[in-house]
């Protein structure tokens, strides 16, 4: 019995539905596995900066210990030279001291001698007084022998001689002993003020000596202090080498660490190329697909979008053939950075063209699906000039809020963004994951068509919606 070719068709149509169901729920899936390595890799690269932070720092206290050990060396020589020092000054200020205390007992035996010699002194001048008395005594009895010898006349001649050599005797004693007291006197002031002048010095020396204990006594206490201080940075610099030891155990660990770690994140990164390559795999399974026939579910808006890029392209030519814009114009991607925005906006040279004509076809596309969350023309740099009105508010003064509500006039190279503008397959469905904020993601898919100007490829006309 010859197979029903209808039936042939109707089996080979469930398979390519199959395949095409099969082939969203696998990119799904994937996209769902992208999103985990992106996670993973952005904490690879968050660990290996937190790795090399704490590398960095231990580098930084290694350099701090061994300024420490630095410093604490040369406080240790400073302190064994201070001491050195200290305790040659102590023992100079004892000798010193000792010397000092033999000047003053030197200095109080002379003013004890001294008051002895002045003593004798007054002994002497009172004896010498005493001979002055007795020398005028002498010339008294001097004076009254010669009064007698001239009365006796030649038989008291030779008394008279006498008397005169007795008289003379006790001029000259008189004389000498006048001299003598003065001499004594003289002395004695001498003396008496060199007594002072001992007194005073026995003072100053009992005084320096004094000092020299007290000095004595603070070097005692600053060698001690200076003991206490040497002591302290030996054990600073024991501790110090503690640390440089642990610094130098750590660094191969941190070594070993950063470079599995480096590893890690750059497999990471080559899954996730191979995820990228498995997921553009899936997305050309459903494309080819449809293309080749199968039912999709979002075949009414893969038809619009396809539409709606073609109308797009059309009015693009008019323009040009109206003089509305140059065809270089249009194909001029040097941008211009708007200033004092944040996220940076920019302006194309036919960003004037796309506000004036893309409103028309954009806006009503956000009706024809509830899961409709933006529809967007952007050039193949991924640049998009004209968004919906709802994502085209001015910016202000908030750049979370500016990322959020004014996202025209922005470049969106991420993978989704320049495959929309750079596809120039007949249709491109792309499932990729949107930050929601606070650490949430949605599904989302981009359904994209290419625009063509005359045969140029000009960008895609992107439609996202919700999974």
């Amino acid at each position: 019995m010859p197979l029903d070719p209808g039936f042939d068709r109707r089996e080979n149509d469930v398979y390519l539905n199959a395949l095409v169901t099969t082939g969203e729920v696998l990119g799904r899936d994937i996209v769902e596995v992208a999103g985990f390595l992106d996670d993973l890799e952005s904490s690879a690269e968050a660990q290996l900066g937190h790795i090399e932070a704490a590398r960095a720092a231990a580098a930084m206290v290694a350099e701090a210990n061994a300024r420490v050990q630095d410093a604490v060396d040369e406080v240790t020589r400073s302190a064994e030279e201070t001491l050195e020092a200290v305790s040659g000054s102590a023992t100079l200020l004892r000798d010193t001291g000792h010397q000092s205390q033999n000047l003053a007992t030197w200095v109080q035996s002379v003013d004890s001698r001294m008051a002895d010699v002045v003593g004798t002194l007054s002994s002497v001048h009172d004896s010498n007084a005493e001979i002055v008395s007795i020398s005028k005594q002498v010339n008294i009895l001097a004076i009254n022998a010669k009064i007698e010898a001239v009365r006796a006349g030649d038989a008291g001649r030779g008394f008279a001689v006498v008397a005169e050599a007795i008289n003379q005797l006790s001029h000259q004693t008189a004389t000498a002993a006048d001299k003598i007291s003065k001499a004594v006197e003289g002395l004695r002031e001498t003396i008496e003020t060199l007594q002072t002048e001992a007194g005073t010095a026995a003072g100053d020396a009992g005084a320096v000596l004094s000092a020299a204990t007290e000095t004595d006594q603070m070097l005692g206490r600053m060698t001690g202090s200076v003991e206490v201080t040497r002591s302290s940075a030996v054990d600073i610099a024991a501790r110090a080498d503690e640390v440089r030891a642990a610094n130098e155990s750590f660094a191969p660990y941190f070594h070993e660490l950063i470079g599995t770690t480096q590893k890690t994140a750059q497999g990471v990164k080559d899954a996730r190329a191979q995820v990228d390559g498995l997921v553009a795999m899936g997305e050309s399974v459903v494309q080819n697909s449809v293309l080749a026939g199968a039912s999709h579910a979002d075949s009414a808006l893969i038809d619009f979008v396809r539409q709606a890029a073609g109308q797009i392209g059309q009015l693009f030519e008019k323009a040009i053939e109206t003089g509305r814009i140059r065809a270089e114009a249009l194909f001029d991607q040097r941008y211009v950075a708007i200033p004092n925005t944040d996220p940076q906006q920019v302006m194309a040279p036919y960003t004037d063209l796309t506000d004036a004509v893309l409103p028309a076809i954009q806006e009503p596309a956000l009706d024809l699906d509830p899961r409709i969350v933006f529809c967007a023309a952007v050039d193949r740099n991924g640049y998009l000039p004209t968004h919906n009105r709802t994502y085209s508010q001015p910016q202000g003064n908030d750049p979370v809020w500016n990322t959020a509500n004014c996202r025209n006039r922005r470049i969106f190279d991420d993978r989704v963004g320049l495959r929309a503008g750079q596809s120039r397959e007949p249709f491109l469905l792309q499932v990729y994951r949107r930050d929601m904020g606070g650490g949430q993601f949605a599904l989302m898919k981009d359904l994209s068509a290419p625009i063509e100007v005359k045969g140029r490829h000009w960008g895609g006309l992107r439609l996202a919606y919700r999974f």
